[in-house]
């Protein structure tokens, strides 16, 4: 992941409803979520909920699959896993004995 590219997404998760959007989905993997679900149990308009849908989709955050007229969403964890690799990939300056507390916290997940 370049630094732009993770600048778009930490922007993306950087508003609460977006935030809970992602987090949603996260729990609900491998699992997708319809748009009218997410609504529901996030209690969003559903005419709210399709311009945050829309930014977390083109971050790279969410995919999306059309099932007839309904779109159903996803996260997708590898954006996410590239996203942590690159802030982190300098960590400590390579000393990771100095990132104990991060890296046990990674292992809880």
């Amino acid at each position: 992941m370049d630094q732009l590219k993770a600048i778009e997404a930490c922007a993306a998760l950087a508003q609460d409803t977006r935030m809970s959007i992602f987090r949603l989905l996260v729990q609900q993997q491998p699992k997708i979520l319809r748009v009218g679900e997410i609504s529901t149990r996030l209690n969003i308009v559903p005419s709210t909920l399709s311009g945050h849908l829309a930014i977390l989709k083109r971050s790279g955050l969410l995919s999306a699959t059309r099932h007839q007229r309904e779109i159903h969403y996803a996260a997708n964890i590898s954006i996410m896993n590239d996203l942590i690799r690159f802030l982190l990939e300098d960590c400590c300056n390579g000393q990771w004995e100095n990132c104990g507390e991060i890296l046990t916290l990674l292992k809880k997940v």
